[in-house]
């Protein structure tokens, strides 16, 4: 071989690799998303933070319509926490706004693809209109019967557990249930996802690996993948690459591996 070519071959751009999503039978029941790293995004093109949530609702809308058509039951995603009302006014005003058009531009679609909305959090803490709009988003999906699409609002996973906890002791005070007749079923019957499965995988974007209070009872055997990319960057072609690593996971919940 002539050294050019050996140089050549060296220095040759590698084709990036694709993936075919996995068979039914591998996927989860239940996926997960932290939609983390818009705010960097815009920073490293030098447009405001609010930006970067708008690029991000881009590609949430991609990855709604890929999860829906793969046949996959539920998928959760992280929008706002309890703790993002610590951030600037003006991101936060920003994010207010961005919920009121997703849901304008977005909802007949999503009926359309027979998509059922179920937000996870307290409402109450938002601006009229934006309760109003997610109110009835839930209320003209509410029969649908296709993918399930929860959609973490002032969410947060301890406080939904402390939330659980509370309603179980009125069921207590009003003599449905004996304290001693709680249990993990009667428990799952008082969060915000009852009726779903547990959480299969969980996808954090942005680089961080941690998963920031979110579905903590759900997530209790989740397989976690953390993604360097950032939310918006997030594509179809990178979710099939991390199903087909979910697909080769061995899942044993805490049992030995039969030989």
């Amino acid at each position: 071989m002539r050294p050019e070519q050996i140089i050549a071959r060296l220095f040759r751009k590698k084709t990036a690799q694709t993936f075919d999503c996995p068979p039914k039978e591998k996927l989860p029941r239940h996926i997960a998303f932290i939609m983390d790293g818009n705010g960097r995004w815009a920073k490293k093109r030098g447009l405001p933070r609010s930006a970067g949530h708008a690029a991000g609702t881009e590609a949430l809308r991609e990855l709604i319509r890929t999860v829906s058509d793969i046949g996959i039951e539920s998928m959760s995603i992280y929008a706002f926490s309890t703790e993002n009302w610590n951030r600037p006014t003006e991101e936060v005003q920003a994010l207010m706004k961005l919920i009121s058009r997703y849901f304008l531009s977005e909802i007949d679609e999503l009926i359309e693809k027979n998509v059922r909305i179920t937000i996870l959090g307290e409402l109450d803490a938002f601006p009229d209109e934006q309760k109003q709009a997610l109110i009835q988003a839930m209320e003209r999906t509410r029969l649908n019967t296709g993918l399930k699409l929860n959609i973490a609002l002032n969410y947060g996973g301890r406080a939904e557990i402390v939330r659980a906890a509370g309603l179980l002791c009125e069921k207590c005070v009003r003599g449905e249930i004996k304290p001693g007749d709680v249990n993990a079923e009667l428990f799952d019957e008082c969060t915000y996802t009852h009726g779903q499965a547990d959480v299969d995988l969980l996808i954090r974007t942005g680089g961080d690996e941690r998963i920031s209070n979110f579905l903590l009872w759900q997530c209790w055997y989740a397989e976690l993948i953390f993604e360097d990319v950032f939310w918006p960057d997030y594509t179809k072609q990178k979710l099939f690459e991390d199903l087909n690593i979910y697909a080769g996971r061995d899942r044993r919940f805490g049992r030995v591996k039969e030989k």
